[in-house]
């Protein structure tokens, strides 16, 4: 993301609307973060995202102690976030 995201404020947003630990949220999101910066890119230079591939390697992770519907809601919570910002979108 080219944007700055000021991730103090994610995680504690994040945290208060899912009731997460925050160090769990903080988790979630760097293991998230080092799952697309693996992702390859398409022809037209995109990456696309699989949902349920991004949760099941999250949940795969090793010290990560959550379940997948936590684990959806954190992801859910930090996209509805950064679309609030303008920061991010769904590509139909």
């Amino acid at each position: 993301m080219s944007e700055q995201i000021n991730m103090i404020e994610l995680v504690q947003h994040i945290a208060g609307i899912t009731k997460a630990d925050a160090k769990l949220v903080e988790q979630v999101l760097q293991h998230e973060q080092t799952f697309i910066n693996g992702a390859q890119e398409d022809k037209n230079g995109e990456v696309n995202i699989d949902s349920d591939e991004l949760v099941d390697y999250i949940l795969s992770r090793p010290g990560l102690k959550s379940d997948e519907l936590t684990v959806e809601r954190i992801l859910d919570a930090e996209m509805d976030y950064l679309m609030d910002k303008g920061i991010a979108g769904y590509i139909d």
